[in-house]
């Protein structure tokens, strides 16, 4: 069974860096409060640690 996340934005994207918002829309969130679920590898874990400070992970 392959694993899954679920990350959230849980702030907002004012005054971020391009590659930050970049990386919060490849991640498919938008606004604040949007929630997607993720397979859990490298690639995504990656683009999650560049906007760590903005998301919430969590483990399904």
């Amino acid at each position: 069974m392959d694993k899954k996340i679920k990350v959230t934005l849980v702030k907002s994207l004012i005054g971020r860096l391009e590659n930050q918002k970049a990386n919060v829309a490849a991640l498919g969130l938008s606004k604040i409060g949007d929630s997607n679920t993720l397979p859990d590898n490298a690639c995504t874990r990656g683009m999650i640690r560049k906007v760590s400070h903005m998301v919430k992970v969590e483990e399904i």
